[in-house]
């Protein structure tokens, strides 16, 4: 489902990633972790193409992305929109928008789908969330894990073959979290093929096929969640799980 090959990208002269290469098949749920500034973040903005990179390539969903596109930028950055969904740390709802107003928009300006068959799905997908009663609420009404999941059921309104979600339940207190968590907990269970960057590590024991520890702009740990927590190889991996367990 996901190839990249020698990812590369930096700000100025600091690198942020360094030649990374990573594969994820159809149905995982990898768990991104690992130390702040470690380049976390900007691996799925690069993989979502939120942000452009320098070297290497990455093909996602059957679409493949390069440092310089060309002509053909727009066509594959709209195909990527369709086919990848991604859910930020802040929950980004449109303000002036009701719920489902804020699900339909990106089915009905990028797909072109009518807004009979956009509201029926959005009806649908806030009913899976946990929200069927809210479909006509604003942001400002809704608390944070509810505008959360309302952020996750926009990005599964494009149906998307691949979910990104970036530190997602980080601004939320203990119990938003566990509402933020079980739609994701349910998403991986359905098969979804996800990337999750968090410091849940429960969910990242529990849930994720695989935990990527990303240091330095490079994976400096791949493998098993009983194997990468419990036994962890590298000094990186070995540092960041301690000082988890003494905090």
């Amino acid at each position: 489902m996901i190839s990249v090959r020698k990812l590369s990208k930096a700000h100025g002269e600091r690198k942020v990633l360094h030649e990374l290469s990573a594969d994820v098949k159809p149905g995982e749920t990898i768990a991104v972790v690992g130390p702040s500034g470690g380049g976390k973040s900007t691996l799925l903005r690069c993989m979502n193409y939120l942000e452009s990179f320098d070297g290497g390539s990455i093909e996602i969903a059957g679409v493949e992305l390069f440092p310089d596109m060309g002509r053909k930028h727009r066509e594959r950055l709209r195909l990527l929109r369709t086919r990848v969904g991604m859910v930020f740390q802040q929950f980004n709802l449109f303000p002036h928008l009701s719920a489902i107003d804020n699900i339909t928009l990106a089915p009905r300006l990028v797909r072109k789908i009518d807004l009979p068959t956009a509201e029926l799905r959005a009806a649908e997908l806030l009913a899976r969330v946990g929200l069927e009663d809210r479909a006509e609420s604003y942001p400002h009404e809704l608390s944070g894990g509810q505008q959360q999941r309302v952020a996750i059921a926009r990005a599964l309104a494009q149906d998307p073959d691949v979910m990104m979600f970036d530190e997602p339940t980080s601004a939320l207190d203990p119990e938003m979290r566990d509402e933020v968590m079980s739609v994701i907990r349910d998403l991986a269970a359905g098969g979804m093929t996800m990337l999750v960057v968090t410091h849940e590590m429960a969910f990242a024991r529990d849930i994720a096929s695989r935990i990527w520890v990303i240091d330095q702009g490079t994976i400096a740990e791949d493998g098993a969640p009983a194997q990468v927590i419990g036994e962890p190889q590298s000094a990186v991996a070995r540092d960041f799980f301690g000082r988890l367990k003494r905090h």
